[in-house]
């Protein structure tokens, strides 16, 4: 049985402790702040980064080193036989498509993994391809499994402010004017890791109740099969609204009793780049049985 390294970033929502738990390598984010580089989990934590964006000071994303990270997958290969590379979704960052460039120059030996996903549901893949693994999968067959099942996902979410939308060039300054004037709470999805506007309410209890009905309707429609055989979990989200997070959790408990709850989890610092704090997000995602 082949030796296989997982690797991917923290745009997962993974940490160093958890990694270590999963069994996972993982590569902090950059965020650039005042001119400066920061990295995810390392010297910028969950509490600093909102700290600063409050603050009001701009925070960019940034891709992380393709050097650094092929010199990774050099010393990797000396204890391993294969990599399962599984950066963020191409849909939000060119950090997927510099991977897959690379890894040509590694016969195979690197299959970086386009898997459409960012945050709760690009951790349940990693955990996916570590299971995988395990069970004797080759780096190929993995990166084949996880790519046919990319769009098997969807996430929620609700933003508090549409201050970060609007830095971010993803609303008007004018609409989000009179959506602040008017109190609009935005509920976006994620589909293919591309961020888009689901519906408009006015509070925080229609926010939560438009997304258990688009759950409802991905796990009755199009995702019924795979609950039918016990392949689909969901997982709740948030920005700094941990206690509202954990209520939700138990609502969705509720509406879903069939249905395993992974983790409630804090969103990857890059959604929380475009959407600020006291977001709360759910999603449903097909595992590997």
């Amino acid at each position: 049985m082949k030796k296989i390294a997982v690797i991917t970033d923290t745009n997962s929502g993974i940490l160093p402790d958890e990694a270590e738990k999963i069994g996972c390598l993982l590569i902090p984010m950059p965020f650039i702040i005042d001119g400066e580089e920061y990295f995810e989990g390392v010297s910028l934590t969950q509490d600093k980064f909102y700290q600063i964006q409050e603050s009001g000071t701009r925070i960019t994303t940034s891709q992380p080193n393709i050097n650094k990270i092929v010199d990774e997958w050099k010393k990797l290969l000396k204890d391993y036989d294969e990599i399962v590379h599984i950066p963020m979704s191409s849909g939000l960052s060119q950090s997927c498509e510099t991977a897959l460039s690379f890894a040509k120059e590694f016969d195979g030996k690197v299959q970086v993994v386009d898997n459409k996903r960012v945050s709760i549901s690009m951790k349940a893949s990693v955990i996916d391809a570590v299971n995988m693994a395990r069970d004797g999968k080759s780096a190929k067959e993995i990166r084949e499994w996880l790519e046919a099942t990319a769009f098997d996902s969807s996430i929620y979410l609700v933003v508090d402010t549409l201050k970060y939308l609007k830095q971010g060039g993803r609303v008007t300054p004018a609409a989000a004017a009179i959506g602040t004037l008017l109190g609009i709470k935005p509920v976006l999805q994620i589909q293919g890791g591309k961020l888009d506007k689901l519906a408009k309410v006015r509070n925080i209890k229609a926010a939560k109740d438009t997304m258990v009905e688009a759950l409802k309707k991905d796990l009755q429609g199009r995702f019924s099969k795979f609950v039918e055989n016990g392949e689909m979990h969901i997982s709740v989200a948030h920005t700094c609204n941990e206690q509202a997070a954990q209520e939700f959790a138990q609502e969705l408990k509720t509406a879903f009793p069939n249905l395993q709850l992974d983790w409630v989890d804090a969103l990857a610092l890059s959604i929380a780049t475009h959407t600020g704090p006291k977001v709360i997000a759910c999603g449903c995602y097909r595992v590997y049985k």
